[in-house]
């Protein structure tokens, strides 16, 4: 029994940061659709989530939801910088797609450079959102922080279905992932949305971190390995769509926790790389992309 209490407590565990590397992976898509660019900055999205939360709840004192909602402005900020300053540029010189890709890696650094020098090199956590004792279930303990992200995932991946399909921006968004041009003879403004993709994926990626940081920690080199595991999900999941994408984190989340059970914590990356490679041999369209 004691052993079915530990594999039902990774499970959630599991679920719980699936549930994270899955928003990761919706941020991958947005800018996918919209520009066809693999945005490897993304991962610096979610350290700055955490951190700039940390910063204004440690240094300016400010309440905590305060501080969540200037960090994802702050991060969407600094998104639209990383659309004008590094990939616009590129776009307007007709440069290579890889060149663009590279680009935002580099943006990645300078983004992690910059943190660790305007803070330090020390890692940060945040306080839980409840202090609310975990919900036991027999002998499976549940933690309200997990409660909090699976709710909280659930929700802003409902919300930005509802953003895509109800409102004229979001419909003008799907328009130009469908067809640039043909959206732009449309009048839809192209420029303007690819700036309000790196928006929206750059807040979504400091969701994430909020949400995470209070069950791990942030530093300013923790964005990397996350972009990889977000990455890992939207191939899972079918790059280019964001439901398949967080349903494919969910699935690394998982399948890595079940790793560290049976395995240990060292086998975490490996089995990571392994379902990457499984659907990249059995079904490289994801599990919500097309057979054909």
């Amino acid at each position: 029994m004691d052993n079915m209490h530990l594999v039902l407590q990774s499970l959630i565990s599991g679920i719980s940061i699936g549930c994270v590397y899955g928003l990761i992976g919706i941020g991958f898509c947005v800018i996918y659709n919209a520009s066809g660019i693999v945005n490897f900055a993304q991962g610096a999205f979610v350290m700055l989530g955490g951190m700039v939360t940390y910063v204004l709840i440690e240094r300016f004192q400010m309440p905590y939801v305060v501080a969540a909602l200037g960090a994802i402005v702050v991060t969407g900020f600094v998104g639209a910088c990383v659309e004008r300053l590094v990939v616009r540029p590129l776009w307007n010189r007709s440069a290579p797609m890889f060149v663009m890709i590279l680009a935002t890696l580099a943006a990645q650094i300078v983004i992690e450079r910059l943190t660790y020098i305007l803070v330090d090199d020390q890692p940060k956590t945040l306080p839980a959102f409840s202090d609310l004792p975990p919900i036991m279930l027999g002998g499976v303990a549940i933690n309200f922080q997990s409660l909090w992200i699976m709710a909280g995932s659930v929700l802003i991946v409902v919300a930005l279905g509802l953003f895509f399909k109800t409102t004229r921006t979001g419909k003008a968004m799907r328009a130009v992932s469908i067809n640039a041009e043909a959206a732009a003879l449309q009048g839809i403004p192209v420029s303007l949305m690819l700036t309000l993709a790196f928006v929206l994926s750059a807040m979504l990626g400091a969701l994430a971190g909020i949400l995470l940081t209070p069950t791990q920690y942030t530093a300013f080199n923790m964005g990397v390995p996350f972009a990889i595991s977000g990455f890992i999900a939207a191939i899972i999941g079918g790059f280019g769509r964001p439901l398949g994408a967080f349903l494919g984190g969910i699935a690394l989340g998982l399948i890595q926790a079940m790793a560290i059970l049976g395995l240990g914590a060292g086998f975490k990356n490996v089995a990571a790389l392994s379902l990457l490679l499984l659907f990249l041999f059995v079904r490289p369209s994801g599990l919500l992309g097309s057979t054909r």
